[in-house]
This record gives structure tokens, sequence and C-alpha cells, in this order.
């Protein structure tokens, strides 16, 4: 079965909830489309074909729709066609207020005993250029909207504006002459301003949600500087290759991803991973282009570029993530879907009831009018999709890659975090946990330390990596041995100063002839724990046990943290993981964590999943391999940052370094960002709720219903900025 293809196509022309719904059903029409989804508050459809299709044929979809698709542009120039655009709103939306303060002025007046009405003649030049020329977008809109059989905001605002301006225009010219008739040339002038308005505040106000976007695609560098046969040359990103080499001076983005050759420095990853400390760099290490390089020079050998950067797809996770659509939206599918044409047929209800009721046409007229004016669907449709924007956001700026909505929905409702423990919660590397001396030695760590990294010297072993790292933190010389060598499957041994020396495993040990002794206890109470044991030894001059060492993982910073996080919002935490049972306490006890399932191997990792769902809303936490079945059975999968791709491709959210702390962050937004499109479809809901009886009852008059229409959308766009405000909440360092 062919892999499925993917489209994204940006949208013009939407304005509310049912433009959304209309594209999206247009575009679900088209032979092998599987998947359509549509984000009014980016503008862009989402598109899944099975099976190839020409993207003209998406297009054109679109088009008998009533709006306008494109094919994927450049970043850069669509946010120029998005900037043109707000700066065109911006001026229609100036010249409408010059035209329609006129108009209004009177009526702001009246209260300050100041009376006086325009002549007619002169309210009809200032009405008709905001009517029919800056309003002409609205009778666009509204005509490919009957064509298509939909109903959008844009008709309900024509029909609106269109009754009020007609039925001031017949109102002059069948007045008595020198008489002054009722018109409401202000009303439909003020309501499109007021339209205009809300759209502007909008367009800004979206922007601001794709600001994470923006910010990631501004960490994208357009040249290097590419070292060719010891020549620093300038050039284009787009002409490096895999292997190149690039300088990278003081100050300046890392232009790719790439591993250091040569130089030492630092690295501030803050707007890719959230760390807020810069990284150490030297020979051997990775670099993540977008990254600032710190005080050194630094010669990185290429490693990914362009659409497989780590950056590159960190961008598409974020868009892939904004574009999507939350399961809650669907309802508002639903709604906006019959919307329109509800509040038409509730619109000639107004009028008809009005008239039977005896009032004039005039009044009725304008109830019916301010119905239609004041049901705008504008803040259905956006209620969901820019609170999913901004949250998306934010967490990203914070290093959590939320991969799609319903992972996002779906967190806020954990009961119960089950952790991988190596990489997880603990730091994956082993370290010396303990050391002691046999009696007869002494009780000098630091001598004991001293011979055991002599011998050890130049050793990439995981184990002899740890004890001289220990050494190198104390500050200690290690001495040269002689005939050194390994001794597989048992340790390594040497000469040093006259002496034969051996570090390593309980066989080396009894090979050896010697036995425990003293450190008899110590070996069986750190065995106990999960450690791995190395036993120091002395084979001649004299043949005794010198020391004993106990390596195991340790705790990483911030475990202990995350999981009191957890335990104080009342979600469980539990430890599932294929190492033995004694590590495994250890590390359940350090960190207070009472349910442990050790020595599970990978296949039935997702089996414990499975149980405990029956009880609680599951997220489960890994970094291998190994993890990815758990991952993906779990309700809500996170895989930990530094850990495989196929983990990452099984968990819906990505920590982008390993900080455990992460993990209630990732839960917390998923929370507040849920609340948020709560309360948004609340006010949204209620505004129509209660706009529409007070329209259809005459308690309001058009020009306070095109505020209330504005207001909706933007207090919805508004309240859903507010998440950009949001940091991790922690209760010792910072994240």
């Amino acid at each position: 079965m062919p892999s499925p293809e993917t489209f994204d196509l940006p949208i013009a022309g939407m304005t509310c909830a049912s433009c959304a719904g209309r594209v999206e059903r247009a575009l679900r029409k088209v032979p092998g489309v599987e998947v359509a989804t549509v984000n009014l508050a980016n503008e862009r459809a989402h598109v899944q074909v099975s099976s190839r299709i020409d993207p003209a044929v998406l297009i054109e979809a679109v088009d008998k729709a009533g709006y306008t698709a494109s094919l994927e542009q450049d970043s850069k120039v669509q946010q120029a066609d998005q900037r043109k655009r707000h700066d065109t709103e911006r001026w229609h939306l100036i010249v409408a207020v010059v035209l329609a303060l006129p108009l209004v002025a009177p009526m702001i007046l009246q209260p300050f005993g100041l009376h006086g009405m325009l002549p007619a003649w002169l309210q009809f030049v200032l009405a008709t250029p905001v009517q029919f020329v800056l309003g002409a977008r609205f009778y666009a809109a509204a005509w490919k909207a009957v064509r298509a059989g939909a109903g959008i905001m844009d008709l309900l605002v024509a029909l609106g504006t269109s009754a009020g301006y007609g039925l001031s225009v017949y109102q002059w010219l069948t007045a008595a002459p020198g008489t002054m008739p009722h018109l409401y040339f202000e009303a439909s002038a003020v309501v499109i301003a007021l339209v205009l308005l809300g759209k502007y505040l909008e367009s800004s106000a979206k922007r601001q949600t794709a600001s994470a976007i923006r910010a990631l695609e501004a960490l994208r560098p357009e040249r290097a500087i590419m070292l060719v046969d010891g020549q620093e040359v300038d050039v284009a990103i787009s002409s490096l290759s895999i292997g190149d080499r690039v300088v990278v001076k003081p100050g300046e983005r890392f232009p790719v991803d790439g591993e250091v050759v040569e130089g030492q420095s630092h690295a501030d990853e803050a707007l890719i991973s959230g760390e807020s400390l810069p990284a150490p760099k030297q020979p051997g290490d990775k670099v993540t282009g977008g990254a600032i390089n710190g005080e050194g020079r630094l010669l990185i050998s290429t490693r990914a570029l362009g659409a497989e950067s780590v950056l590159a797809r960190i961008i598409r996770l974020v868009e892939a993530a904004q574009s999507a659509k939350a399961p809650i939206q669907h309802l508002v599918d639903r709604v906006s879907q019959v919307f329109v044409p509800v509040v038409l047929l509730v619109a000639m209800a107004t009028l008809a009831g009005w008239l039977l009721a005896g009032a004039s046409l005039e009044n009725a007229l304008i109830n019916a009018v301010t119905v239609l004016v004041i049901a705008c669907p504008c803040a259905l449709g956006l209620a969901t999709p820019t609170a999913i924007m901004a949250g998306t956001g934010v967490a990203a700026r914070h290093g959590i890659l939320i991969k799609d909505a319903e992972a996002l929905q779906r967190a806020h409702e954990v009961t119960a975090v089950v952790f991988d423990k190596t990489g997880t919660l603990t730091s994956g590397t082993p370290n010396v946990t303990h050391m002691v001396a046999d009696p007869a030695f002494g009780t000098d760590e630091n001598a004991l330390l001293q011979l055991a990294g002599a011998l050890q010297r130049g050793s990439e072993h995981p184990l002899a990596k740890a004890v001289l790292d220990m050494a190198a933190a104390r500050g200690l010389v290690l001495a040269e041995v002689s005939n050194s060598r390994a001794l597989p499957g048992r340790g390594v041994a040497g000469t040093l100063q006259g002496r034969d020396l051996a570090l390593g495993n309980h066989r080396l040990l009894e090979e050896s002839g010697l036995i425990p002794g003293a450190l008899a206890d110590d070996a069986v109470a750190w065995e106990a724990e999960g450690r791995t044991l190395s036993w120091l030894i002395e084979s001649a001059p004299q043949r005794q046990v010198l020391g004993l060492f106990a390596f195991g993982d340790t705790l990483k910073a911030g475990a202990a943290e995350a999981v009191a996080l957890l335990n104080t919002r009342r979600i469980s935490s539990h430890l599932l993981t294929g190492d033995n049972r004694g590590s495994a306490r250890v590390v359940a006890e350090a960190l207070g964590i009472a349910d442990v399932h050790a020595e599970v191997l990978p296949a039935d990792k997702a089996a414990k999943v499975e149980t405990l769902k029956k009880t609680s809303v599951v997220a489960m936490v890994g970094d291998g391999i190994n993890d990815a079945p758990a991952l993906a059975a779990a309700d809500v999968g996170i895989a930990m940052g530094g850990g495989t791709d196929v983990a990452m491709h099984a968990a819906g959210i990505t920590l982008m370094r390993g900080d455990p702390r992460l993990i209630p962050a990732a839960l917390d937004i998923s929370r507040r960002t849920y609340a948020k499109i709560r309360q948004n479809l609340f006010w949204a809901f209620v505004y129509n709720l209660i706009g529409i009886p007070l329209a259809a009852f005459g308690v309001l008059d058009p020009v306070l219903a095109g505020a209330a229409m504005a207001l909706s959308s933007v207090s919805v766009v508004s309240n859903a900025l507010l998440l950009k405000t949001w940091t991790p909440e922690h209760t010792g360092d910072a994240l």
C-alpha cells in the first residue's frame, strides 16, 4: 500500500468557521483525499491523500468552493504576503473610520447637548464608498458563497449592511420636500468599519500566535563560512554538502547541524531546546544549526542540512501541531455548518414577528439587520485554533514539542505517568557510586582512585570513563602504567612502580585466588542495589585486595522534583524498566515512586501500559527503541530529548532536552491550553446566545451589534494570547 502524501495549502478568503468547514468539505470530496483539515487561525489546509493527486485538482476544488488556494509558499514569501495583507487591512480601516466618524459624530455628541445632523446627500456621499468600495470584499465573498450554496459571515454582513443602506436611500428619496427623514447610513458604515476593525485586530493577533514559528525561522542562517583548501570562503547554505567543514566565529549562529572538529566554546541553544545555560562544546560534540556560538572559534563538520536538520524538524512538528484540529473542534464544525442558515431564519422570523406585532417596516427591518450583524461566527472559528497555536508555540520555546492537537487535548486528562528508568530518570551513563579501600590498604580514597585511574588511562570503556571522570573532578594526577593490557571478560592490568595491579570483575578476583575479605558485606549490599562491581587487586610483589568500586546510573537533576510536582497534582508515578530489581528499587526509593515493575521485556511494556489504562489516563515517558511500543500504547507518549528517532516518532510529545521537569510542564501547558479552548468556546457561544435574542427583541441597534461582534473575535484571540506568558512551574532551580 503506498504511503500517504500530504499537502499544505495556504487558503485565502476565509472569514469564519463556516468558511473553514466549507473548504474542508470541498477538499474531502476530491477522490483520493483521506484527511483534510483547515485551520482558520493560520489560514492553511492540511490534506493527506492515499494516491498521487495533482495539486491543481485540490486548488480547483477550493476555488469552486469560493476561496483561493495555492501551493506551499516559501515561508519568507508567505510572511511578506501576510504583512502586505495586514497593511492593506490597516489602510482600509483608517479610511472607513475617517468616512464613518462624521456620520456617527452627531450620535456621540448628542448627550453633551450638541445637536446637528449632516444633510442626507452628504451622508450618502460618505456612506457609499464605505458600503461598496471598502465593503466590496463582503459582497465578493458573499456572492461566491451563494454560488457554492454555503452560508458564511460575509453573507450576514453584506445582507445586514445592504438592508440598512437600502432603507436609508429609500427613506431619503421618498421623504417629503423640506423634511429630514430617519436615515441609517451611519449604522451601515459603522458596522463595516467595526467589522474591518475586528479583522485588523484578528490579523494582528493571529500574527502573534504564529510568532513561535517566525522565531524559529529567524534562526536559519542563509550563509556560512566554508573551509576550502585552508581558505575561508563565504557560501550560501544551499551549496553545502554533508562532510563539508564550516567555520563558526564567536557570536555567530551555527549554520548547520554538525560535529565539532576543532576548537572549544559554549553554545546557547535556548530558542531550540529551551535550555537556559550555554552548553560546553569541544571536539566530538554535536552542535545544532540555529544555536549561537559563544566565545571560541569552532570548526564544524556538517552532518545534516535543509529538511533533515534538527531545526527544520522542530519547525515541521510545531507547524503540524498548529495546523492540527483538536477533537473538541469537531463540535464547533458541526455547529458552524448550520449556524449561518439558522441565523438567516432567525432574522426572517424577527422581521415577520415585528411586522405581525404592528411595528413599522423600518423598525422591523432594523431589528432583523441587527440579528444578522451580531451573529458573526468568527469567534467560534478562532476559539480552538488560536489557543492551540499559542499553547504549542510557547511550549516549543521551552523545549516541549507537541506533535498533534489530540495529544495536547488528551494530556490534560492524564492521571498516571509511567517512567522508563535509564535515560529518563537516570543519566544513562555509569558513574562511580561507591568506593571503599581494604583496611590493609588504608582509608585514602584518592590514593585508591589514583591507582584505578592509572590502570584505565586511554580506555574508552564506559566504566573506565566513570573512574577517569571522578579522578579529573578531584584534580588527581595519574601516573604512567607500563605493560598495560586488557583482560578479556575480566578487566585491565598493568605495572605501576614495580607493582602488578589489576582492576576487574568478580571473575578476575576468583582467578587471582583472592577473597573479598573485609569488603564482602559492602559487595553484597551494593550488588543488591543492582550496582556493577570492580575489584582493585595487587598480584605482585604482594597478593591482596586493595579496594572495591561500585558503578551505577545516577539520577538526573530534576528527577525528584518532577515526581514531586506530579504528586502535588495528584498524578501517580510508576517505574517500568527492563533493568534488575535492585537498581530499580534504589531509583524508586530515591524518588518516592511506590509502583515499580522491573526486569520487564520490551514486548511486555506495552501490555503493562494497557493494563494501567483500564483505571487511569496514562502518559508513558521513554527514550529508547524498546520504549516505542509502550509510547504508542499509552494515551499520551512523551519522548525524552536525546532519545532515539523511533521513540520520538511513536510519541505525541517530544522533550527537546532530557530534563524530567519538562514532563509535568508538558502536562501543565496542555491543561492550560485546554482551559483556554473551553473559555473561548464559552465566550463565543455566549456572545451569540445572548446577543441574538437581544437583537431580535429590539434591545440592540446595528452599531452596538457590530461593536459586540468585533469584540467577540478580539476577546477570544486575546484570551488565547495570554498563554504566551506561561512558564514551567518549578520548585528549585529554573528550568
